[in-house]
């Protein structure tokens, strides 16, 4: 009898140590399956990676305020979630996709990023923000006026980019004779100023907003001398697993365009009609 219960006892010790230590096994499971949406609103802070690229979303040196395009939609959508700080982490560009699935403190990709195919297996992009094309800059005095002129000289682009694909495609096709990669907009623009290379292949936003603004020696082709072939649509980018946060942005810039929000913010960027996506069409899943 009382090795029965003995038995007994070790048994049932036995069963409340295994349950103890499937208990603490789950605890690390609940806390990462917990929604994204949730977590963010209970620490109220949204963090979003960027490359710190101006006009799209950078820290303003002289505010020291996280400002930009997609910074200003993506501050107001959060706004309107009741989520009032928002903070940027600044990632290289070509890393952004990366750091957005490794790193647990991003929240959100926000940088003047296309949608692509091949993006699109990495997150969950949101609905377009709007859309812009590429442009070719060149010095002020250049032989190069038209694409044909293209084909001596050495162009850049920046890493992770469209920008930078399509002037490898056009480097493979003899359009150009080759192509240096950059790790940011600033040195690209720097070597097309100082004549490192011929020509540079950026976002058309980016080229127009600087050179105007930092009265750059430097030229736009204008669309009488070159028509753009890589027109995109930019949007922001979360985890393919945070759905519940990329419907509630969605939501909201849904709203921010029907209430002209997003125009409005293309508008201060100096940006017209030509640029926005309406609701319909800014919906890509």
């Amino acid at each position: 009898m009382k090795i029965h219960k003995k038995l007994l006892f070790l048994v049932m010790l036995l069963m409340i140590i295994i349950q103890l230590i499937f208990c603490g096994a789950n605890i690390p499971n609940n806390k990462v399956s917990k929604d994204r949406l949730e977590i963010i609103k209970e620490k109220g802070v949204l963090v979003v990676a960027s490359s710190n690229d101006i006009p799209f979303a950078y820290i303003d040196p002289k505010t020291k305020e996280f400002t930009g395009i997609d910074a200003e939609i993506i501050r107001e959508a959060a706004k309107r979630l009741g989520i009032n700080k928002v903070e940027m982490k600044q990632i290289p560009f070509s890393d952004l996709l990366k750091q957005l699935n490794t790193d647990d403190s991003i929240d959100i990709v926000a940088d003047g990023m296309y949608v692509t195919d091949e993006r699109k297996k990495e997150a969950l992009f949101t609905n377009i923000l709007y859309k812009e094309s590429e442009a070719i800059i060149t010095p002020k005095v250049s032989k190069i006026v038209f694409k044909e002129d293209l084909k001596n000289a050495v162009v850049g682009a920046q890493l992770g980019t469209a920008f930078l694909d399509l002037a490898q495609k056009w480097k493979t096709e003899g359009i150009v004779k080759d192509v240096v990669p950059f790790k940011n907009q600033n040195h690209l623009l720097s070597a097309v100023s100082t004549k490192k290379i011929d020509a540079a292949i950026t976002d058309s936003i980016f080229a127009s907003y600087m050179i105007f603004r930092n009265n750059l020696y430097l030229r736009v082709l204008p669309p009488t001398d070159y028509t753009p072939e890589s027109a995109g649509k930019i949007a922001a980018a979360v985890r393919k697993n945070d759905i519940t946060l990329a419907n509630a942005i969605n939501e909201k810039i849904d709203e921010m365009k029907y209430d002209k929000t997003i125009p409005g913010i293309l508008e201060k960027y100096g940006l017209n009609s030509n640029y926005f996506v309406s609701v319909t069409d800014g919906h890509i899943y």
